[in-house]
C-alpha cells in the first residue's frame, strides 16, 4: 500500500480514500513528511511560507446551535456574559484593528435568531466604505444558513446580497467534522446545519465568485473514517469548482478540539497531540491533490508544532490573529505580532512573506530580524 501511494505521489497521481485512511491509521509518520512536502513544492515551488496580518472579531456571543465543544456562546440573550454589537461598535473594532496593520478581519459570531439579514449586509457595507483597505472575510456557513432562515430567502440570494454590499470571502468554520453522525451527536443539528449545508453554502458562493476556506477540526468523537470523509467531501467540492471554472478554496485549516470548559469533555478525556496534528497536515496536503494551499497553525498548535508542521506539507502560516474569544474561551490564549511570525518562519528555515486573504503576496521578507525585542513569546496558558 504505501509503495503505490509513493508511486501516485511521484506521479501527481490522485490517492483515494482507502489509501488516505492508511496513511491516517497504518504509515509510519516519517513516511508522510516526504509525500506531503513534495505535494506542497508542487503546488507552492518556492520556499516562501505565507502569512496575514488579520484578527478575528465576534458581533456576538449569543447562540442557539448549543455545540458541546464551544465554550464561547451564550444562549440566554439575557445572561449577564451575553453580548451583540451594533455595527457601529464593530466599525470601531475595525478600525482600531487597522492600527496594527491589518488587513484582513475575520468575523464570525454565534447563530443569533435576533438578528435580521440587514444587520450582516450594513457590516459589510460599512466595513467596505471606512475601511476599504481590509478584506471582510465574514460570516462561516452556519452564518449563512441562519440568514437565510431569518430572512425566507435562498442561500445565493443571501449571499449576493452580502456581495453587492462589499463581500469578498467566507471562512470555512462550521465544518468540525462534515460527517452527519458527529454533527448531530456534538451540536443541535438543525441550528447547525448539515454536510449538505454546508456543502451548499460554499458551492454557491465559489458559483458567484466568491472565494472561501475549508476547515476541519478533529480530535474528539469522530473515526478515521470519517476524518476521511470529510477531506472527501472538500476534495470534491474542488472539483466541482474546477470543472465550472470558479474559484473554490483558497486553502485549508486542520487544528484540534481543545477540551477546557466544553460540554464535549465529558466524552474526549485527553486532547489530541502533534504527532495527531502533523499527521492531519500532511494527510491532508497527500490528499487534497486539488487545493493550493494547507495552512499550519502557531495559534491553535504552539510555535514549535507549527513550525514543524511546515515540513509536514504546509505552505502557509496563518494569521497574527490579535483578538480572539473563541479560543480563549476554551482555556487556550495565544497573542503574537508581525516580527514573531516571521521570526519563527525564518527559525524553521523558511522565507516569510505577507499575503492578502485571496494569497496574494504583498511583502518578502529575505532578511531575518534581529529585533528581538518586538518578539513576543508563543505560549499555551490553561485556564
Amino acid at each position: 500500500m504505501l509503495s503505490t501511494i509513493r508511486r501516485k505521489v511521484n506521479t501527481g497521481e490522485r490517492i483515494d480514500q482507502e489509501e488516505a485512511l492508511f496513511l491516517l491509521n497504518d504509515a509510519d509518520l516519517l513516511d508522510l513528511a516526504p509525500m506531503a512536502q513534495q505535494w506542497r513544492y508542487r503546488h507552492n515551488p518556492e520556499r516562501r511560507v505565507t502569512f496575514v496580518v488579520d484578527t478575528n472579531l465576534n458581533y456576538t456571543n449569543v447562540c442557539d446551535a448549543y455545540c458541546t465543544f464551544c465554550a464561547f456562546y451564550r444562549a440566554d440573550p439575557d445572561h449577564k456574559d451575553a453580548y451583540t454589537y451594533t455595527v457601529a461598535q464593530m466599525m470601531d473594532q475595525i478600525g482600531a484593528a487597522t492600527s496594527k496593520g491589518v488587513t484582513t478581519v475575520l468575523m464570525q459570531g454565534g447563530l443569533n435568531s435576533a438578528l435580521p439579514l440587514e444587520y450582516y449586509v450594513e457590516m459589510v457595507s460599512e466595513t467596505a466604505r471606512l475601511y476599504p483597505e481590509v478584506t471582510p472575510h465574514f460570516f462561516s456557513a452556519p452564518e449563512i444558513m441562519k440568514m437565510v432562515e431569518v430572512s425566507g430567502k435562498s442561500i445565493r440570494e443571501v449571499l449576493q446580497s452580502l456581495k453587492e454590499a462589499g463581500y469578498r470571502s467566507l471562512p470555512g468554520g462550521g465544518s468540525e467534522i462534515l460527517s452527519n453522525r458527529v454533527k448531530a451527536e456534538i451540536s443541535r443539528f438543525k441550528p447547525k446545519g448539515t454536510v449538505d449545508d454546508w456543502t451548499r453554502v460554499h458551492e454557491e458562493a465559489h458559483g458567484i465568485g466568491l472565494r472561501t476556506t475549508a476547515t476541519m477540526m478533529y480530535g474528539h468523537i469522530e473515526t478515521p473514517e470519517e476524518v476521511v470523509e470529510s477531506l472527501g467531501h472538500i476534495r470534491d467540492v474542488q472539483d466541482k469548482a474546477d470543472a465550472a471554472g470558479q474559484p473554490g478554496f483558497t486553502a485549508f485549516i486542520p487544528w484540534s478540539y481543545k477540551r477546557d470548559n466544553t460540554g464535549l469533555a465529558q466524552k474526549v478525556k485527553q486532547e489530541s497531540g502533534p504527532n495527531e496534528y502533523l499527521r492531519a497536515i500532511a494527510l491532508s496536503r497527500i490528499f487534497l491533490d486539488n487545493v493550493k494551499h494547507i495552512q499550519a497553525s502557531w495559534f491553535s498548535e504552539g510555535r514549535k508544532t507549527g513550525q514543524v508542521a511546515l515540513h509536514f506539507g504546509a505552505d502557509d502560516f496563518g494569521g497574527t490573529l490579535f483578538d480572539e474569544n473563541v479560543m480563549q474561551a476554551a482555556g487556550f490564549y495565544n497573542r503574537t505580532t508581525v516580527n514573531e511570525v516571521k521570526n519563527v518562519i525564518f527559525d524553521a528555515g523558511f522565507v516569510p512573506a505577507q499575503r492578502t486573504t485571496e494569497y496574494d503576496v504583498l511583502e518578502v521578507f529575505d532578511d531575518h530580524s534581529s529585533d528581538e525585542s518586538s518578539k513576543v513569546p508563543l505560549t499555551m496558558v490553561s485556564g
